[in-house]
């Protein structure tokens, strides 16, 4: 699974590599500005840009059959965390009434943290195939427009993206952070901090950037795009992975991450 999850990233690197830098649509900014769709594909009988578009598409389709295997294998393991946990209760209570020994037990409990740690890794893997799925929707569509102003808004059925001119670190969350906690109550869902393992599976330079696990067109998102064109601080936010399903959604605050080296 491993090996399967480095193919399609080395897939998607290929991909990317051959983009046009810089390559959106110019819209302005207006505060919150309404989703609108912008103009269509500038460049529709250039090969390249089939070709890119081929390329991207193969990508998706090979990392959506990946994730549909991971589900299954998800549902497995899943099914032997229950049965595995029920047989710990079994032995718990047979140990309490001196019918089978501490080993036996620890032994089930062992089982169980090791089926466990199994669910655990294939949600991850999962997260990291929508990641994939997501940037190579994006990439894309970008890929067919093109640069966005400083100041910039332009909203598709993949992506919204404000490209503001304020600088963006790490060093600038926690005010993001007071923002959403302030309105929402709650701490905001930060699913990438900088550079991921699943960033450079893909070859993403994410090191000045943060992925917030929200919609964009949650009452959530909504705000934190609003807070965050408030603010001049760029964005770019997935609205879909898998169509149909809020999987893999969530909002990258800082410029758009570019390509570096695969590593390893």
């Amino acid at each position: 699974m491993r090996f399967q999850l480095f193919a399609v990233g080395a897939s998607l690197l290929i991909f990317i590599a051959a983009l046009p830098l810089a390559a959106q649509t110019r819209a302005p900014a207006s505060g919150t500005a309404p989703v609108t769709r912008p103009p269509g594909p500038v460049r529709k009988g250039d090969a390249e840009t089939e070709r890119l578009e081929r390329l991207a598409a193969e990508v998706v389709r090979t990392t959506r059959e990946y994730r549909a295997s991971l589900e299954r294998m998800l549902v497995i393991y899943q099914r032997d965390a229950e049965g595995m946990a029920e047989v710990v209760e079994v032995r718990r209570d047979l140990l309490r009434r001196d019918i089978v020994s501490k080993r036996e037990v620890e032994i089930a409990e062992g089982l169980l943290a090791e089926v466990q740690a199994k669910v655990a890794e294939t949600e991850r893997w999962i997260q990291d195939a929508d990641k994939i799925i997501g940037e190579a929707a994006v990439h894309s569509e970008m890929s067919k427009l093109p640069p966005l102003a400083a100041g910039g808004y332009l909203a598709t059925t993949a992506f919204i993206r404000f490209n503001g001119s304020a600088p963006f670190s790490l060093a600038d969350l926690p005010r993001v952070e007071r923002f959403f906690a302030g309105r929402f109550g709650r701490s905001i869902p930060v699913s990438a901090l900088g550079q991921s393992p699943a960033h450079d599976r893909i070859g993403f330079d994410h090191r000045n950037a943060v992925d917030v696990a929200v919609h964009p067109d949650t009452q959530e998102g909504q705000a934190l795009m609003g807070y965050l064109q408030g603010q001049n601080i760029p964005f770019v936010a997935v609205r879909e992975a898998v169509p149909g399903s809020a999987t893999g959604a969530h909002i990258h605050i800082g410029q758009p991450s570019r390509r570096i080296t695969a590593r390893p």
